[in-house]
């Protein structure tokens, strides 16, 4: 767990990702969209990576991947992340971290 919360907590916005999820991959691309380059952490590349899924679940993540923590805060998987850009909120939470004007 402490892999996990060190990784989301030195990086703006953070994707614990798998290289073969395509939810992983249109959340990326999501964040790209609204002008954020997201840490992607590829976990299937870490050895630790089993290990890593078990925290992001106890954390309270859904699903293990994507897993999307804004300003260290897990904000959740990919259902969580687009209510809240449907509802208007995720900007709001990203645009700290933005590199693009809105």
């Amino acid at each position: 767990m402490d892999k996990v919360i060190r990784v989301a907590s030195e990086n703006g916005v953070v994707i614990f990702s798998k290289s073969s999820c395509c939810l992983c991959y249109t959340v990326n691309i999501l964040f790209q969209e609204l002008g954020v380059t997201p840490c992607i952490y590829e976990i299937d590349q870490d050895p630790d990576g089993k290990e890593m899924e078990k925290a992001i679940m106890k954390l309270g993540c859904n699903a293990p991947v994507p897993a999307v923590f804004i300003g260290g805060k897990l904000m959740g998987s990919t259902n969580e992340i687009m209510s809240l850009h449907l509802r208007g909120k995720l900007i709001p939470l990203i645009q700290p971290f933005h590199q693009v004007p809105y």
